[in-house]
């Protein structure tokens, strides 16, 4: 997949190592919309007013907070960074903002959020992530454009709201909430903007906003100077350290003018972000496990989200969907941490990751007894199953060999042979280790 070329910056820094190591990332998206509970742009798609809206404020009592149980089971799950909604565009802050009282501390939770989040993800020995809203649905000086939930307001009443609208004030308070999360927290690892629309040639609307709109090249030089280390994604319509592709997966490693770059899907369990009692479009953990393995093999990682409850606890999908991602990883991460894509052209059905000289072959369907590598005879010394360390067999059969009753014919030169079980490991997705010829 090409990404639309964008426009070139100063403010590019290299990638810390550690982004394209841990490949594997838990998403967090939690706000006042977890009480509605239908989408995390429930506000946009019902078009509620602010007054409206501000009620959730009020009975946003999450008394079953306890962000240690989410970074354990991120952690268990095999991710290593966790990225949290300090404010999604509805407006309403999960920290103690100095800037409005539109936060958790102003609602019965009665406390700053992201300080407990912070503190147990650290303990948990996994990075921490913050995501924060471009826009700001709640903020009297955002201007309404075809995004915000008064777009379907006459023109007159659009035009009078939006001549009391000050974008510059409103880019100081943006200014201002990023300065405080890069500064009351600690160590940032990664900064997670979304988003800007006015390049959006895909779904264009009016009144798109982008760089000018948020003073991006200052913004990303701030952040860069508060937390020298950050990772800082693409989505301010200045070119960042990552591409983010949403909700699909990329065919090819992602590029940006011809040029390879780092990216990260991020993806969701159901379809929703934000916790959807009645979404019940749920992906299979092995389906998960194929979209991570599917990332690794072209040098991507994955960001999978999960949306508490408005009580703050993760629903029982999300937590069993990381149980068993877990239960897959504890044996297989080998072929994920520190691995990406491999030279070698991988069969049907398979990815290939590499990590050194070792060569990890994912099966995404079980074949009978035999598989055929093009291009690896004389170049494998071993070869086992991940998940038991049990030994394959394996061989190069010559060209012009005919098949015979119980002997297979000849495969092309350069193929390796690998011999089978015939039962399939009980795993989401079975992993061969092959131990490469040093050359």
């Amino acid at each position: 997949m090409t990404i639309t070329p964008e426009p070139t910056t100063t403010t590019a820094t290299p990638l810390p190592a550690w982004f394209r190591h841990d490949r594997f990332g838990m998403f967090v998206h939690w706000g006042l919309y977890a009480l509605p509970a239908r989408h995390e742009w429930v506000m946009n798609e019902e078009r509620i007013p602010t007054d409206q809206y501000e009620k959730y404020a009020r009975y946003f009592e999450p008394d079953l907070y306890d962000p240690r149980a989410w970074a354990r089971s991120a952690r268990e799950a095999g991710a290593k960074y966790i990225v949290l909604t300090a404010k999604h565009h509805e407006g309403f802050c999960l920290w103690d903002s100095a800037l409005t009282d539109y936060t958790s501390v102003h609602t019965p939770a009665g406390r700053d959020l992201v300080r407990e989040f912070v503190n147990a993800v650290r303990e948990e020995g996994l990075r921490v992530g913050f995501y924060y809203s471009l826009l700001d649905w709640h903020h009297p000086d955002f201007t309404i454009d075809g995004h915000h939930p008064r777009r379907d307001d006459s023109t007159e009443e659009i035009e009078a709201l939006n001549a009391g609208r000050d974008m510059s004030r409103y880019r100081e308070y943006l200014h201002g909430q990023v300065r405080e999360l890069l500064t009351n927290y600690g160590q940032v690892d990664y900064l997670f903007f979304d988003f800007s629309y006015e390049n959006d040639h895909h779904q264009p609307v009016w009144g798109a906003k982008g760089a000018s709109d948020w003073g991006s090249e200052e913004l990303m030089a701030m952040a860069r100077e508060l937390q020298p280390g950050i990772v800082i994604n693409d989505r301010l319509d200045i070119p960042g350290d990552v591409v983010t592709p949403e909700q699909y997966q990329p065919d090819r490693p992602m590029e940006v003018n011809g040029r390879e770059v780092a990216w990260e899907a991020c993806q969701t369990i159901n379809g929703s972000w934000g916790y959807f009692r009645d979404n019940s479009n749920n992906k299979s953990a092995d389906l998960l496990v194929r979209m991570l393995v599917d990332g690794v093999s072209k040098n991507g990682n994955l960001l999978l989200n999960v949306g508490p409850t408005g009580r703050g606890n993760l629903d029982p999908v999300a937590v069993r969907t990381l149980s068993e991602i877990g239960d897959w990883m504890t044996l297989h991460s080998r072929s994920i941490y520190g691995a990406g894509a491999s030279a070698f052209q991988a069969p049907a059905d398979t990815r290939y990751t590499q990590r050194g000289n070792r060569l990890y072959l994912h099966l995404f369907a079980w074949p009978f007894e035999h598989i055929h590598l093009p291009g690896l005879a004389g170049k494998v010394e071993y070869a086992q199953m991940l998940n038991d360390a049990s030994e394959l067999t394996f061989r190069e059969i010559a060209p012009d060999l005919q098949a015979f009753n119980t002997g297979m014919g000849g495969q092309p030169a350069g193929t390796l042979t690998l011999t089978l079980p015939v039962v399939r490991p009980n795993v989401a997705v079975p992993v061969i280790e092959l131990f490469l010829t040093e050359e």
